[in-house]
């Protein structure tokens, strides 16, 4: 797994091995708004997930993960530190730790 500096510079390049597709992250799901598709927990693998901490504000923190569905889509997901812990399901919240 490769180490990134900046958040920028992961997309860019997880986007050229082929996670092409941008996911939201729902209670229950992700949804990939582009095909239209919601994925439920045990149909996605978490690939690879990659933290990033800003250097003026703790606001700016995030984790980008690569994800692929049991059907060979693969994407990414953006998401702030913890914002997620407390609107998702705990399928999702095991999933993504």
């Amino acid at each position: 797994m490769n180490n990134y500096d900046t958040l920028s510079e992961a997309i860019n390049d997880l986007q050229q091995r082929g996670y092409t597709y941008d996911f939201n992250l729902k209670p229950e799901c992700l949804q990939c708004a582009s095909l239209n598709i919601e994925i439920q927990p045990e149909d996605f693998d978490v690939d690879e997930t990659h933290r990033f901490e800003g250097m003026s504000s703790t606001d700016d923190n995030s984790v980008l993960y690569a994800i692929s569905s049991k059907d060979g889509i693969k994407g990414l997901l953006v998401d702030a530190y913890g914002v997620y812990a407390e609107n998702i399901s705990e399928a999702m919240r095991k999933k993504l730790r």
